[in-house]
């Protein structure tokens, strides 16, 4: 890929992952609740779940997706269900510790499976990288090179921003201390990723 074609798709990444979107509202949700170290396994697991987007685009299934109307669909509402349910349990938790209390914290796991799952569930990232893509690619040079090269350059990006999204979010902690603000804060992500939900479910296929 010639640098100045890779300048100009560094730029569409920088803004793709500036974009609050469902992975943002995840880790703005675990930087609060964790602190910014705590919070890695969750980025590392929206980079399993864009990383999965990526290799289906370039494999051919972000096609089928974008050209199938029922494989759409399919994955679009599991991921609404999923990020109302992530939303609904936001609702209910009381209080959280903030990073370096000894209360139990979730575990780095269950973390980074949650985050990857909300990656995973999102066909508008799967068609908008199908109609991203074509438009960087040299046809007369190797096409798995620079599919390489895109997909190493959006999840280097994406955690770059991910880290300063959950630093931002991590400088709240000192705010955080009291059960009720904490109750309010899970409210507010709670909306957030139900709202991401309703972006999700209101995105047709072929738009």
């Amino acid at each position: 890929m010639a640098f100045d074609i890779w300048l100009a798709f560094l730029l569409a990444s920088c803004l793709i992952s500036i974009s609050p979107g469902a992975g943002a509202v995840n880790t703005m949700s675990n930087g609060l609740r964790h602190g910014v170290r705590n919070t890695l396994p969750a980025i590392l697991g929206l980079q399993l779940g864009y990383g999965a987007q990526i290799l289906l685009v370039g494999v051919g299934l972000g096609a089928l997706l974008a050209s199938s109307a029922l494989a759409f669909a399919l994955v679009k509402w599991i991921g609404v269900a999923y990020l109302i349910w992530l939303g609904v349990q936001k609702f209910r938790e009381g209080g959280f510790g903030v990073a370096g209390d000894d209360q139990p914290q979730e575990s780095a796991q269950k973390r980074f499976w949650n985050a990857a799952f909300v990656n995973l569930t999102n066909p508008k990232a799967t068609v908008f990288l199908v109609a991203l893509f074509p438009q960087f690619v040299d046809p007369n040079a190797s096409h798995m090179t620079q599919f390489l090269e895109m997909g190493v350059t959006l999840i280097v990006v994406d955690v770059v921003v991910m880290l300063g999204y959950a630093t931002l979010a991590s400088r709240l902690l000192g705010w955080l201390k009291t059960p009720a603000r904490q109750r309010h804060m899970n409210r507010v992500f709670g909306s957030l990723f139900m709202g991401a939900a309703v972006l999700m479910a209101s995105y047709r296929h072929g738009q």
